[in-house]
This record gives structure tokens, sequence and C-alpha cells, in this order.
């Protein structure tokens, strides 16, 4: 009994415990994730949206799921198959290992690393690969070309979000993201006008333009709408994915969902204050960190998704240039305008 004790206390059965709640957690989420877009979409065009499967249609994401694993995955004769099957489990896995290092609350990451942002930029960064494994893979001049838009797209707006993570760190002095986080309990509101820590202590309101850039960077890395020009049936069929079914489809869908919410997650962390309440009262600060981490997050996809609803796509020059002639010259003028404001006021963590 004791043995098997200290065995399961050992810090590599914790840390596969950690690791598996986190992802039955991540899959459960992006389920009704799905659900609420779906239902969100309908809503704005005045339709029902899911409501059969299960009360409210709560189940229909689920049936879905079954509906993806019991189809036969069909490959294309002339498809490079061990690619072909591997890009979609490239996209799957990274996304999902960016959540490693995404903090709950405080403490509640699996791995609490100094270099966390770096991590996840780098994670994110590499998902490219999936998508040009996936169109290269199926032999497909329509998914080739697809995925090479695609990869474009990605690595445009990759680097507004690199700039708009350095204004970040240059006002927070940390990679890590709980330090972040921390660091927006102190900040104009408490600075100016002498209140307790609140929202306008976060990083929303000094940097409100890079917290703009950063969340329509978002919807375009991860080819959200109005950016989804490379899954625009009017004009490549569907995008990288068109040769995919079955489980291979889902798990793409699923690595372009967990990508969203990471997003979001780091919209939460780097922008509004992650699980630190709106006011510093006492009935609120009772409310546990992680409620406050997910209603913040959850209310960044509902805006995302309303944004899908009712803004019309983009043409594929304008989409490039709003990240190339927009966002880059903003993000980069922003830089050094932040840079120098901390060394004239000596405000930030060099104070």
């Amino acid at each position: 009994m004791e043995l098997l004790i200290s065995i399961l206390t050992s810090d590599p059965v914790i840390v596969f415990g950690k690791s598996l709640l986190l992802l039955v957690c991540l899959l459960v989420l992006t389920a009704y994730i799905l659900y609420a877009d779906r239902k969100i979409f309908a809503a704005v065009q005045l339709r029902r949206g899911p409501n059969v499967v299960g009360p409210w249609g709560l189940l229909q994401s689920f049936a879905d799921l079954l509906k993806f694993v019991v189809k036969e995955p069909l490959i294309p004769a002339s498809a490079s198959k061990a690619v072909f099957v591997i890009a979609p489990m490239v996209s799957a896995i990274l996304a999902l290992a960016a959540w490693v290092v995404i903090p709950i609350d405080e403490g509640w990451a699996i791995a609490n690393l100094n270099l966390g942002i770096l991590f996840v930029f780098a994670i994110s960064s590499l998902e490219v690969y999936g998508v040009i494994m996936g169109g290269w893979a199926s032999n497909s001049k329509y998914a080739f070309l697809a995925s090479l838009r695609s990869a474009a797209q990605m690595v445009s707006y990759e680097v507004s979000i690199g700039f708009v993570i350095i204004t970040v760190l240059l006002c927070v002095g940390s990679l890590n993201l709980i330090d972040i986080v921390n660091a927006q309990q102190e900040g104009l509101g408490t600075t100016y006008l002498g209140m307790s820590s609140s929202f306008l202590d976060w990083h929303w309101l000094p940097l409100f333009p890079m917290f703009i850039v950063f969340y329509i960077s978002a919807i375009a890395e991860t080819n959200r709408p109005p950016f989804d020009l490379p899954e625009a049936e009017s004009e490549l069929v569907a995008g990288h994915m068109v040769e995919y079914s079955s489980t291979l489809f889902l798990l793409f869908f699923l690595g372009e969902f967990v990508a969203i919410q990471l997003m979001c997650a780091l919209v939460t962390l780097l922008f509004l204050g992650g699980w630190l309440p709106p006011f510093d009262v006492w009935f609120l600060n009772w409310v546990p960190g992680a409620v406050w981490f997910m209603i913040k997050m959850l209310l960044v996809f509902f805006s995302m998704a309303m944004v899908r609803a009712v803004v019309p796509r983009y043409r594929y020059d304008q989409l490039m240039r709003l990240g190339w002639k927009v966002f880059l010259p903003l993000s980069l003028f922003m830089v050094v305008a932040v840079a120098i404001v901390l060394q004239v006021t000596g405000w930030g963590p060099a104070a």
C-alpha cells in the first residue's frame, strides 16, 4: 500500500494526471465552444441552430464526433500516405501542447515556465507545418495552393502578434505568464485615480491599440471568419483540408478550435487581467480565480463568434494589406513609443 501511494504521489504520475485532466477538460470545452459558436451564428441569422440531439441540442457536438469516428477514412491514391496521416496529428498535438504553460489561476499550470509566453509563441508558430504538410501530401493543386495561402496568412499575422507581445513584456519585464497577470494588479487606476486594484489597471487600457491589433491578429492567425480565406469554398473548394475526411478531418478541426481557445486565453492573460477580479472587493475576491479566467475567456470567444456572424469576408489582398501595411507599422511604432515612455517616465519593471 505504501509503495502504491509513493508511486501515485511521484512527480511523473502527478504531471501525467494533470495533463490527462487538462486534455479531458479541453476536449469537453471544445465540444461546447463549437456548440456555442453554432448557436450564436444561428441566433444572429434568426435560426434555431442545433436543437435536436439532447436537451437544447447540448449533445450535438458528441453526435458529430461519433459520426466522424465511425466514417471510413479515405486517402487519395496519389497522396503521400504517411505525411497525409501525420499532418492533422501535428496540428492537433501542437495546439494541445501549447496549453501546458497556460495558467488558469495562480499556480494552476502544468508547467510554470519562466519563458512561458515564448513557449506558446513558438508552438503556435509551428502549427503552420501541419497546414503545409496537409496541403502538399494531398497531391491536389487546390489543397496545395490553399495551404500556401494559409501559411502566408499565419506568418503575416504572427509578426504583428510578436511585436504586441514585446510591448507587454516591456511593461512587465518577465516572460512568465503568471508574472504578466500579477503585474496587472497595479496600473493606471491605482497610480492616477488612487483606486484599489481594478479592471482599469489591466493592460487593455494603456496598450489599447495593441489590444485591438492582437485581437484581430488572433482571429486571422486561427483562420476565423472574416479572415477564413484558405477555406473559402467559392475560391478554393475547402482549403488545405479538402481531401480529408473522417477522423483525420476531425483532428484538423480539433486543432483549429483548440488554437482559437488558446488565443482567447492569451487575450485574457495579456490584456484582461487573467484570473484577477474586475474590482478588488471582498465578495468578488471570494469567487475562484479560475472562474474569472473562464468568464473572460468565454466573453472573448463570444465577441469572436459575433465577428464571424456580422462581418463580411475579406478579399485576400485586403487581408494581406491589413497585416503588412497597417498592423506591422502600427505595432513597430507602439514598441518604440512604449519603450520611450517607460524610459522617460521610469514606469515599468525598471522602477
